[in-house]
């Protein structure tokens, strides 16, 4: 990789706006700083964030993060909401003088840097980490939608790119007005971390399972996007069938006490990271997710590279990576009796399952962080150069 990217051969600067930076674990900010950690070490790019912060991050943050002002977001607590560009930011920002500006949510935040941007002729790229428009639905306030809808139109319309994890989830953008301008930032995986070998029986011991239980994982940040409720439900439709499963909730959040009591027989493990995390993937018979918010899901893929087939929602968040039949099943959208058929075969057929399972580890051997990564760092020199063509003085003839 060449070091000298950015105008006037020095490194490009690329100012990089989270909601969500390292302050709480999620799919969407594990990306981005795989993203900055990659601008670092290539050396042709040099990354700068902009991101609320609070005292008890989740983990250290790569790169350098400036932090913005903001206060916790009514209900939801452990998310801040940034409160814009404050002087201090405003100055921060003009010295280090970026070439290219990367917004991550369509939140206040990304709205002044967006407008900060544009007064400057500054390219302006975002990527779409999850579907926002939907989580209205959750909360019973569905009729949010259309409003949702229009405001991220306005959001993405204008951009230089945008960045979709999945083909499917590019071809949902661009069907719903949102931008034409969609490429492909794919999602990667640690192998190193993330394998069959990371099974373990003695844990699961540990934890009242026997060796020979069949056990469901659910791994993910517990709010009711999520599908929650699709999980507690499954579980109690597949008690009723009597199959017998052990149901194992990897994570933690604000819906945590309805999981425990709408599934009293689940084992909560609370937030895993590392290879706490990778022996718990590898550490269940099969995954499930039937979350329809998310653009790509990170967990379904760390699953699979650890040799679990998976039963997940038909939609954008795993349509993707999950081949139906082959490295596990895609069911109708909240569809509890369904999700129950997919997991009762596969408890009653343990060859079924561990030929799906090797089939989704073959599978996400293609999904490498450096190879995706370098995809988005490259589009950056590319929309760079373009920009700095269209403001060259003409040739004189």
């Amino acid at each position: 990789m060449s070091d000298r990217a950015g105008p006037a051969g020095r490194p490009l600067r690329v100012a990089v706006f989270s909601g969500n930076y390292n302050y709480v674990r999620d799919g969407a900010n594990q990306a981005l700083n795989r993203l900055v950690g990659r601008m670092l070490a290539r050396g042709d790019t040099l990354p700068r964030v902009y991101a609320p912060v609070s005292k008890t991050p989740a983990f250290p943050p790569t790169g350098d993060l400036v932090p913005v002002p903001s206060v916790p977001i009514p209900g939801r607590s452990e998310y801040r909401l940034g409160l814009g560009l404050s002087g201090r930011v405003r100055a921060d920002l003009e010295a280090f003088a970026p070439d290219l500006v990367h917004l991550s949510a369509p939140d206040l935040l990304g709205h002044r840097a967006k407008r900060w941007a544009f007064a400057r002729g500054l390219p302006v790229v975002a990527s779409v980490h999850t579907r926002f428009e939907t989580y209205g639905d959750y909360y019973g306030l569905g009729w949010l939608r259309g409003w949702a809808e229009d405001m991220l139109r306005r959001f993405y319309g204008d951009l230089a790119e945008i960045y979709a994890p999945t083909e499917g989830m590019a071809e949902l953008l661009r069907a719903g007005g949102f931008s034409q301008r969609v490429r492909i930032w794919s999602r990667g995986v640690d192998h190193a971390l993330f394998h069959p070998g990371r099974r373990d029986l003695g844990w699961r011991r540990s934890l009242g399972i026997g060796d020979s239980d069949f056990t469901v994982g659910f791994v993910g940040r517990l709010v009711l996007e999520k599908g929650l409720d699709v999980v507690a439900a499954v579980d109690a439709r597949l008690r009723a069938l009597g199959v017998a499963h052990r149901l194992l909730v990897v994570g933690d959040g604000p819906a945590r006490a309805f999981l425990e009591r709408a599934a009293p027989g689940a084992i909560f493990t609370g937030f895993l990271t590392g290879e706490a995390l990778a022996r718990a993937h590898a550490s269940a018979d099969l995954f499930l997710n039937p979350s329809v918010t998310e653009t790509f899901g990170n967990v379904t893929l760390e699953a699979m590279a650890c040799g679990v087939p998976v039963v997940a929602a038909d939609a954008t968040g795993s349509r993707s990576l999950v081949v139906d039949g082959l490295t596990g099943r895609l069911v109708p959208a909240g569809d509890v009796e369904a999700f129950a058929a997919a997991i009762a075969a596969y408890a009653g057929d343990r060859e079924m399952a561990a030929a799906h399972g090797a089939a989704g580890h073959a599978r996400a051997q293609a999904f490498e962080w450096d190879r995706v990564n370098d995809a988005v760092i490259d589009r950056y020199a590319l929309l760079v150069r373009r920009e700095s063509f269209k403001s060259a003085p003409a040739f004189a003839t």
